[in-house]
């Protein structure tokens, strides 16, 4: 880097103490040309273009596409100096941010010449900026971005911030091999990258199942003969108040098809950034409660090989099965340290009733119970050790924004139209304590609703 931007560059890096791969400082036509003159992708177009009757050249001008398509181009300044600003004023308008760590000594053990990629449960388009701004002391982390990000501006803003998109449910076997050396070519050389195992933002709220594919990838670079290092995948949990688009996400748990196309969903980002900029300037804006952030101990993969030696040189339809452990490795430790909200929290206690009207007091003592419940399994429970009243008030700010209950002298009501929303936030901790629980008794003028609408649980993929 020369000039004044490039001197300003490394100022930046050396402000933020930045884990940054020197690979990512190369102009992307170098990691182009090396994609082009790849051994494998060569094969491929010759595969390729015997199968489906194409001309060499027509094959080749296919992958170059697909080159462009993924190879991102990093920018220091607009990583750290317009992105990392931009997601500290808008994170901290509409949320107030938590970050805890379960083996904190671990993740400073990890060799700083080893890779590192944090695997992270995927709740909302948000978590990308969460977890890059408060890791922006440290690291840069490259992001696998789905194709709902490639529309302008968000595909150059994207790609100026280092991350790389990818075709989800897209088979060709040409694109995939374009791919996999995109991302083992990133990973021999040490780029600190970001993904989520599920492959998608959760519908129903739960943790899904993961998929392979990238975890595949990423193994695999060990095979290379000069790749010498070791890779660490981190866990990474996340949980908030409010999920931007948990309404939009239940619609389509609903029908896959209620999915609103690309600019109606531009005009619907741009509509809630206006007025959510009117509530900032007449003074009503309100955060919308916690997001937090909980890193777990990371998983060395050279010691996972040791116990299963062999596994990446296996043909694939037998790898992947074995991968699957690794994979459901990961998925247990990231379950293990979601974050407990007040929202969810609430949620959880509330249709523990499985009642319409329900008595204040016996919520809050619910609330407690369930907290205990937590703590006894090591759950992460932010602000575990306040009163159970002080979290149900900040609690209670969402529920009544939201419309989902309403207080009655001294009972709650569930909204009938607010039941899915309640079933969505209390599934991203279902996994660490049963939603339900045995009813209390109450007086007979109290009413059982069997009728309330429910969230059905989101189908494995």
């Amino acid at each position: 880097m020369t000039g004044w931007l490039g001197r300003r560059a490394l100022r930046t890096i050396h402000e933020f103490r930045t884990r940054l791969a020197r690979y990512h400082l190369q102009h992307a036509r170098a990691t182009k040309a090396a994609l082009a003159a790849d051994p494998l992708v060569e094969t491929a177009v010759l595969r390729h273009a015997q199968e489906h009757s194409l001309t060499h050249a027509e094959v080749r001008r296919r992958v170059e596409q697909y080159v462009d398509e993924i190879v991102p181009q990093l920018n220091i300044l607009s990583y750290y100096k317009i992105g990392y600003n931009l997601a500290r004023i808008v994170l901290n308008l509409l949320y107030r941010v938590t970050v805890d760590y379960q083996d904190e000594a671990a993740l400073e053990r990890i060799p700083k010449r080893d890779v590192v990629v944090y695997a992270m449960n995927h709740r909302s388009n948000v978590d990308y900026v969460v977890v890059a701004y408060v890791l922006a002391y440290g690291a840069h982390v490259s992001y696998a971005v789905g194709e709902w990000a490639r529309v302008w501006p968000l595909e150059y803003v994207f790609k100026s911030f280092g991350s790389y998109f990818i075709r989800r449910g897209f088979r060709e076997p040409l694109y995939h091999t374009v791919l996999e050396q995109y991302v083992r070519l990133i990973t021999k050389n040490g780029v600190t990258q970001g993904f989520f195992p599920e492959g998608r933002l959760s519908r129903d709220g739960r943790l899904g199942p993961p998929k392979l594919g990238l975890l595949d990838y990423v193994c695999r670079t060990v095979l290379d003969p000069a790749f010498d290092r070791d890779i660490w995948f981190v866990p990474v949990a996340i949980n908030f108040d409010r999920v931007l688009e948990d309404r939009a996400l239940i619609r389509e748990l609903v029908d896959e098809r209620d999915r609103p196309r690309r600019l109606a969903q531009l005009w619907t980002v741009a509509t809630y950034l206006g007025s959510n900029a009117v509530r900032l300037v007449t003074g009503r804006l309100k955060r919308y409660g916690r997001a937090a952030v909980n890193f777990g101990t990371p998983i060395s993969l050279k010691q996972w090989l040791a116990s299963a030696p062999g596994v990446l040189e296996l043909p694939k339809e037998r790898r992947l099965p074995e991968l699957e452990k690794l994979a459901a490795l990961l998925m247990e430790r990231i379950g293990a340290i979601v974050p407990v909200t007040p929202v969810p929290l609430a949620a959880a206690a509330l249709l523990s009733f499985e009642q319409t009207v329900i008595p204040k007091a016996a919520v809050l003592e619910r609330m407690e119970q369930l907290r205990d419940r937590l703590g006894a399994v090591n759950a992460k429970v932010v602000r575990g050790g306040t009163r159970i009243r002080e979290v149900w008030d900040r609690a209670w700010r969402m529920l009544r924004m939201r419309r989902l209950v309403v207080e009655e002298g001294d009972g709650l009501i569930v909204l009938p139209r607010g039941r899915p929303l309640l079933e969505f936030y209390a599934n991203s901790i279902a996994h660490l304590l049963p939603i339900r629980g045995p009813r209390v008794p109450f007086h007979k003028t109290h009413e059982t609703e069997t009728d309330l609408p429910t969230l059905r649980r989101e189908k494995p993929r």
